[in-house]
């Protein structure tokens, strides 16, 4: 591509022009090596870069000749009155931003049902496409209230809607939260960013779980700091591995991140967990930020524990929102609570301030909701006790893929996904991402490879089990033919 003066943008766009489909995060990691194009791909790419197909499968290491002239490459650059053709590459700060739960993968699934191919979606936690629905009341209510919904509200959102979360904090036991301390967001995402973007300088350290939701790294990463990851042990219910931990701060370190209930294991954290946590970050005055959008989605008659609850004297960030609890993702309506000591955080609290001003406000419709829905009944408690589809989906999803030889899972205790552990040695995997491409294409079943979530081994992938049990059983029998035969 360099000796062509080829960009990543070039290649797309000659595929475009030729029928081809292909895009900048497929070229991405067919560069890095995480996989290797198809046939028809690899002769597209041949083509275009006038080399042999040998070369770009690894099967010749001959350096193949530049081009005897500078045709290719200014054709590609073109010419506007003697100058070169300006291009505009993405920013370097993207560099190590990676988002695969809609990544290379999902991509290629995009593809195929583009070209007709049914594919069995078990990738993303998004509640409605499987049936589950908003609750009636909470329609009902935005309904009534959409015409006083036209304007701004203010920055941190709509007096009733903030005034029920300080509530449902104080009944959660956050210590020292006011309504100016409530700050709702479109999604939790945004305000992860948020978060993250007034904290961090370069250089800057957080400490996040592996596996992680993949945001937290990319925010840090993008808001110029460094996400450094702390393992979570599967040996030990995939609780946070305090050594680690220990092992991994330094004077650099401002904050630790805690998802709780944990996406992707479903893992939930008991109160002496919690306790060690909240231990280490006093030791090394560390803000603590804690991720709790499915802290209603507990199963086994087991209780969740904010951790801001058990710091007072620390300051603590908490997250949560109704996308997953009241099956709403699409609403887009999240919070973020500070909470404990935040004398310590005033210059931290401006810059909060400056950003939410800056975005003017949250979704005004979504927020008008709030209230409602974390009053009165809770509908998401009929799906998470026996017989309810959550807990059921969970129960048979937990027997089902620790019955496929060579694959072991850790029974989850929230939220509404499993994190199956694959036997690389049985299976002869060394990348994961080329499995899920693999059980896509040949399975039509997407999943998302255990990469996705900043997790270093390719030993692991996540499984969201809202489908109904029966549409389960159908990837369930996919994956074990696949299985069956599957050596990488």
């Amino acid at each position: 591509m360099q000796t062509h003066g080829f960009k990543q943008i070039d290649i797309v766009r000659r595929a475009a022009e030729n029928g081809v489909k292909l895009g900048k995060s497929h070229i991405s990691q067919y560069v890095s090596g995480k996989t290797m194009p198809r046939p028809d791909i690899v002769r597209f790419l041949a083509a275009t870069l006038q080399v042999d197909e040998r070369w770009l499968r690894g099967e010749d290491t001959t350096v193949p000749q530049q081009p005897s002239s500078g045709t290719a490459a200014a054709s590609i650059e073109g010419q506007s009155k003697g100058k070169p053709m300006r291009r505009f590459p993405k920013s370097s700060k993207l560099d190590n931003v990676l988002y695969d739960v809609r990544g290379p993968v999902v991509d290629e699934a995009a593809r195929m049902e583009a070209d007709g191919t049914s594919v069995l979606k078990l990738n993303i936690g998004n509640p409605a496409p499987f049936g589950f629905r908003t609750p009636d009341e909470v329609v009902y209510d935005m309904r009534q209230q959409l015409t006083d919904c036209e304007g701004y509200s203010p920055a941190k959102g709509l007096f009733s809607a903030r005034k029920a979360i300080m509530q449902y904090a104080q009944l959660k036991g956050l210590p020292n939260v006011t309504i100016e301390d409530i700050y709702t967001g479109n999604g939790v995402s945004e305000l992860i960013n948020l978060s993250m973007s007034a904290l961090l300088d370069s250089g800057d350290e957080v400490l996040v779980p592996s596996p992680d939701y993949p945001l937290w790294t990319a925010c840090v990463n993008l808001a110029g700091g460094t996400a450094v990851h702390y393992v979570c042990d599967e040996q030990s219910e995939w609780y946070p591995d305090m050594d680690d931990i220990r092992a991994k701060i330094t004077d650099r370190t401002k904050a630790i991140v805690i998802i709780n209930p944990n996406n992707p294991t479903g893992a939930l954290y008991p109160r002496e967990v919690l306790q060690q946590i909240v231990d280490i970050a006093r030791e090394n005055q560390l803000i603590i930020f804690s991720d709790e959008i499915y802290d209603r989605l507990v199963m086994d008659g087991l209780e969740h524990i904010s951790i801001a609850s058990m710091a007072p004297d620390l300051f603590c960030v908490t997250f949560s929102g109704l996308s997953k609890s009241h099956m709403i993702a699409g609403y887009r309506i999240g919070w973020m609570i500070l909470s404990g000591n935040k004398r310590i955080a005033e210059d931290y609290i401006e810059g909060l301030n400056m950003l939410s001003n800056m975005r003017l406000c949250s979704n005004v419709p979504a927020q008008s909701i709030v209230q409602t829905a974390l009053g009165g009944h809770q509908s998401v408690n009929d799906y998470i006790v026996p017989g309810g589809r959550i807990y059921e989906q969970r129960e048979y999803i937990y027997e089902a893929l620790n019955s496929i030889p060579g694959i072991t899972a850790v029974k989850p205790k929230a939220a509404f996904y499993i994190f199956p552990r694959i036997d690389t040695k049985r299976f002869n995997i060394t990348n994961d991402e080329q499995f899920a491409l693999d059980l896509l294409r040949e399975k039509k079943l997407l999943v998302v490879h255990g990469g996705g979530f900043n997790w270093h081994e390719p030993d692991h992938f996540r499984v969201v089990f809202l489908p109904r049990t029966e549409v389960l059983k159908d990837a369930v029998d996919r994956m074990t033919d696949f299985f069956d035969h599957y050596r990488q």
